[in-house]
């Protein structure tokens, strides 16, 4: 059962998911799945079974391969491009998911490293309790203008995105992809009519843009944000106008008062 155990834990953190996750799906307890992957149990033929069933591969495939060794395509497991979706977590103690860090400078690094456990292991890493345990979560490091007021340097904590099509148009995303690189705009679906993703900035001067469903690798559903920089008062030339206008009618009135 050498090859069992390593590939309940090769497919589990493939997929995502924690221990207690694993154990939930499978209907067993979380002491359970610990004990499997560390072979100080054997799990029964229904519990193989079901294992089998999630991550979408055969019995044989379970008991006798060596998973980690090939590219292991799980139908629970690939995107809604059609792409393998292979996602490596880190987790503390207690087996919470962690949120991951990837700094400016490491952007490029993580097209590379996404999936390589050890690449994400050595990201700092932290945890925001108000975000809740549903989903897995990714912090990035942004650079640029194009998504004002948000400014560069900001760190956008997104939550992971198994099903693209399900996004809503204008969903603040970070998409990462193989021509772009990591890049935070608004996802709109165009799925359907040319299997691409339009992407939009919140600055007018940037033009949108497609990208090709087979060119993305991942997708992260901004959920909060961290800036050390406090948004700017809206001082546009508008703006400034009313203001001017306002304050040439309460000269006029206190004149008039005089």
């Amino acid at each position: 059962m050498e090859k069992v155990t390593s590939n309940i834990r090769h497919l589990r953190k493939s997929a995502g998911y924690t221990q207690a996750q694993l154990a939930e799906r499978l209907d067993i307890k979380r002491s359970l799945v610990g004990a499997y992957e560390e072979g100080r149990a054997e799990p029964k033929l229904s519990t193989l079974v079901n294992v089998a069933k999630l991550f979408d591969i055969s019995l044989d495939e379970l008991i006798t391969a060596d998973l980690s060794d090939s590219a292991f395509k799980s139908g629970s497991g690939a995107s809604a491009g059609g792409k393998l979706r292979v996602l490596a977590i880190t987790v503390d103690q207690e087996e919470r998911e962690n949120i991951e860090l990837v700094p400016h400078k490491a952007s490029a690094g993580y097209l590379n490293g996404y999936a390589d456990p050890e690449f994400i292991e050595e990201l700092p890493r932290f945890r925001l309790p108000m975000l809740g345990t549903g989903g897995t979560y990714r912090a990035f490091e942004i650079s640029g203008d194009s998504m004002l007021p948000i400014v560069s340097g900001t760190v956008i904590v997104g939550r992971f995105v198994e099903d693209w099509s399900q996004l809503k148009d204008g969903t603040p995303c970070i998409v990462v992809s193989e021509k772009e690189g990591v890049v935070f705009k608004r996802v709109y679906n165009k799925m359907e009519e040319s299997s691409t993703l339009r992407l939009h900035s919140d600055n007018p001067v940037y033009t949108p843009y497609e990208v090709h469903l087979e060119d993305v690798v991942e997708i992260w559903e901004a959920k909060s944000y961290i800036s050390s920089t406090f948004p700017i008062a809206d001082l546009s030339l508008d703006k400034l106008s009313s203001i001017v206008l306002d304050l040439q009618k309460e000269v006029q009135k206190l004149k008039k008062v005089d």
